[in-house]
C-alpha cells in the first residue's frame, strides 16, 4: 500500500515536471537570443566608453540623443517612409490579391512569379535598384535624364536634392530617393503581403459574393462592405509585419541610397548602424535602438487600439 502510494507520488512529480524539461531547451534559447541582448542594450545605452573603460552616464546618451538635428530629422523621415510604404504595399497587395483570387488561367505561373522578389535579400535588392537608375549606364537613367520628361535637367534619383518643405521643418514632400526607396522597399515586400490576402480571400465563400451581386452591389460595394470586413484580422496582421519592418529594416537603405543625398533618407534605422558602426559611438547606439523598441510598442498598441481588432475578431 505504502509502496503504492510512493510511486503514484513519484509519476505525479514527473507529471508536473516534464512540461517544464519539454520547455527549458526552448526558453534557455529564447533566453540567450531576445532577453539577454535585450538587457545588455539597455546596460549600455547608460554607459559611455572611455579610454579607461565602460563608465556609468546614466541617461546622458538620451539627452545628447534627442538634443542632436538629425535625429529629429531621421523622425520625420521615417514617418514619410512608413507612410509610403505602408499604404502602397497594401494597396498593391490587396488589388494583386483580388486579381489572383479570380482564379486566372496560369495563376500559379504568376504566383510564382510574384514569389520572387521575397527570395531576395534585402542587400541584393537594394544594390538592383540602385544600378537601375545609376547615371550614365542604368537601364531607366536615360529615362529619367530627359530633359523633356523632366524638365529642366532631366531627374538623378540618388543626388536630387529634397523639395522644399510644405510644413516648417518636416521632410515632405520627400526627396526622389526617399520615393525610391518607398518603390523599392514595397517590390520586395510585395509578395508576402499579396500571399497573405490572397489565402484570406479564398476563405470568403462565393456565395457572399453572388449574393451581394445579385443585389446590385458592384465592385466597390462589395470590397468595402464584405470583403474588407471578413479580411479585416489579416489586415491586421499585414499591418503589423510592414510597420516592424519598416521601421527596423536597414538593409534597403545601406545598399541603395546610404541616406543621401545628404541625410535625405536618413530613416532612424540607418541612424542607428550609422552611429554604431560608422561613428563608434556605441551608448548612443544602444540608446537609439531601446527607443526604436518603444516605438514598435507605440505603434502596435496605437494600431490595434485604432483598428480595435479585439472587438471586430470576438
Amino acid at each position: 500500500m505504502i509502496k503504492g502510494l510512493t510511486i503514484r507520488r513519484k509519476q505525479s512529480r514527473t507529471d508536473q515536471s516534464l512540461p517544464i524539461l519539454l520547455l527549458l531547451p526552448a526558453l534557455i534559447v529564447l533566453l540567450v537570443v531576445q532577453f539577454f541582448p535585450a538587457f545588455y542594450t539597455i546596460w549600455l545605452s547608460l554607459q559611455e566608453r572611455f579610454p579607461t573603460g565602460w563608465q556609468f552616464v546614466g541617461l546622458d546618451n538620451y539627452r545628447l540623443l534627442v538634443n542632436t538635428s538629425l535625429f529629429k530629422e531621421s523622425i520625420g523621415h521615417t514617418i514619410v517612409f512608413l507612410v509610403g510604404y505602408i499604404v502602397l504595399t497594401l494597396s498593391l497587395g490587396f488589388v494583386l490579391a483580388s486579381i489572383l483570387n479570380t482564379r486566372l488561367r496560369l495563376s500559379g505561373f504568376y504566383l510564382a512569379l510574384l514569389f520572387i522578389p521575397w527570395t531576395l535579400a534585402d542587400i541584393l535588392v537594394g544594390m538592383v535598384f540602385r544600378l537601375l537608375v545609376y547615371p550614365d549606364y542604368g537601364i531607366l537613367s536615360g529615362i529619367l535624364g530627359n530633359p523633356a520628361l523632366f524638365p529642366p535637367k532631366g531627374l538623378s534619383v540618388l543626388t536630387a536634392a529634397r523639395p522644399a518643405p510644405l510644413f516648417g521643418s518636416f521632410p515632405f514632400p520627400p526627396a526622389p530617393a526617399m520615393v525610391y526607396l518607398i518603390l523599392a522597399s514595397s517590390w520586395r515586400a510585395l509578395p508576402f503581403i499579396t500571399l497573405l490576402l490572397l489565402a484570406s480571400l479564398q476563405t470568403i465563400s462565393q456565395e457572399i459574393i453572388e449574393s451581394a451581386r445579385i443585389d446590385g452591389a458592384n465592385t466597390w460595394g462589395i470590397a468595402r462592405h464584405i470583403t474588407i470586413p471578413l479580411i479585416f484580422p489579416t489586415l491586421v496582421v499585414a499591418l503589423f509585419n510592414l510597420i516592424l519592418t519598416g521601421v527596423n529594416s536597414v538593409g534597403m537603405v545601406f545598399s541603395l541610397t546610404a541616406g543621401g543625398p545628404g541625410t535625405a533618407t536618413f530613416v532612424m534605422s540607418y541612424l542607428l548602424y550609422n552611429l554604431g558602426w560608422e561613428r563608434l559611438r556605441f551608448g548612443q547606439a544602444a540608446a537609439l535602438a531601446v527607443m526604436m523598441a518603444l516605438v514598435n510598442w507605440a505603434l502596435i498598441g496605437g494600431t490595434m487600439r485604432v483598428t480595435r481588432v479585439d472587438e471586430r475578431t470576438a
